[in-house]
């Protein structure tokens, strides 16, 4: 479990704390102006105190064993999707009267188990990708595959959580991939993917469709025509009006009023559409400095995934950085009115708990991985 004589503490990455902290604390600050200055307090205090519990979390989770770890796969598994379906399905489910059931009653907090299933099915993945190694160019290894990364996203579909489901797909495309999936299954999935994709797309923007809520049709309409649709719009014209009025230094030390923000118009500012406090507050400069950390902690995944001991060790971080890229780039591509509007958190940054307890999970599970150094690229893991 807590294997020291095998960590080379050299490489414990003491970067990655400091700029997780940086952005963390920076995260903090921006949910307490988007909650405006009666609520702003109150939402700062709970999203630092849940940062650096979080952070503390992370130190522990750093020196357990990444091994250890993943030999309990099946168990978090079943945990995960028993989670998901309880959305929808148990007593303790619950909207929050947002009318999507992505939460679960839990003494003294309200707990999404979407975040915590695409950490538990970047492990199951790195573990079944490890055991199978030589079989990556069987067909029926990409469907075993598909089915573990299926079964707990139907539930997370059904519970009106589009986004998140799609999360979970890109993750297992970017670790399949990563595992070594043999190109010709790769090429034939191309060529009835796309198709199938674009048939799919024209489908769902019909009124007599089926597959996406009206809402969620509604979206798709609207960035297709947003000036048809601009009722649809509302909230990503006045994301992408916010940012706009930041210019260059944005309007933070200014004399103006907060309340007279546009991001004010925005809902749910504190979380999906942080990106435009960002923009309107600190302006493209710190926009870009944002981004910045958060390109940082990405390429961090990917070097560290380079550089892991073993297999399974890659194969963890390159599931932990498809899915802190993928966030990213939906989050601001949303606000920015460069992708239909979907309700993925920035990590590390917006509100939330879930989101932020999953995102420090995996800064854990990245330093351990860091620590490792005697185990061969190519084996030594064993779900037995």
């Amino acid at each position: 479990m807590f294997n020291f004589k095998q960590y080379d503490f050299r490489h414990y990455n003491i970067f990655l704390i400091i700029v997780v902290t940086i952005t963390g604390v920076l995260g903090a600050n921006f949910v307490k102006l988007a909650s405006g200055e009666e609520l702003g307090p109150s939402a700062f205090k709970k999203q630092l105190i849940g940062f650096f519990l979080g952070l503390l979390f992370a130190i522990i989770i750093s020196l357990i064993d990444y091994h250890f770890i993943c030999k309990f796969v099946i168990f978090y598994y079943i945990l995960g999707v028993l989670m998901a379906a309880a959305t929808k399905f148990s007593p303790i489910g619950t909207d929050l009267t947002t009318g999507s059931w992505r939460w679960i009653k839990l003494p003294g907090i309200n707990l999404q188990p979407s975040e915590l299933c695409k950490i538990i099915l970047i492990l199951t993945l790195a573990v079944f990708f490890t055991k199978y190694e030589e079989y990556m160019d069987k067909f029926r290894i990409f469907l075993l595959g598909a089915l573990l990364m299926i079964l707990p996203t139907a539930f997370i579909l059904v519970q009106s959580d589009l986004s998140s489901s799609i999360v979970m797909m890109f993750i297992f495309a970017m670790m399949i991939f990563a595992a070594g999936l043999s190109y010709k299954i790769i090429g034939a999935l191309l060529g009835v993917g796309i198709p199938a994709f674009i048939v799919v797309f024209w489908y769902v923007q019909q009124p007599y469709q089926k597959l996406l809520d009206f809402y969620q049709q509604g979206r798709i309409l609207g960035f297709l025509d947003p000036e048809k649709y601009s009722d649809i719009m509302y909230q990503q014209n006045y994301s992408y009006q916010a940012i706009a009025s930041g210019t260059l230094l944005g309007k933070l030390f200014n004399d103006t009023a907060s309340t007279t923000r546009v991001y004010r118009h925005a809902d749910v500012t504190e979380s999906d559409f942080i990106f435009a406090v960002i923009g309107e507050e600190v302006g493209f400069l710190g926009s870009c400095a944002i981004i910045i950390l958060l390109g940082i902690i990405i390429t961090i995944c990917l070097v560290t995934a380079k550089k892991a001991a073993d297999r399974l060790g890659m194969l963890i971080a390159i599931g932990i950085g498809s899915m802190l890229i993928f966030q990213v780039f939906c989050n601001i591509g949303v606000a920015t009115r460069m992708l239909p509007n979907t309700g993925l958190p920035l990590p590390f940054i917006s509100a939330g708990l879930s989101s932020l307890m999953s995102c420090m999970i995996a800064v854990g599970i990245l330093l351990n991985i860091r620590l490792q150094s005697s185990r061969s690229r190519t084996g030594g893991f064993s779900m037995i």
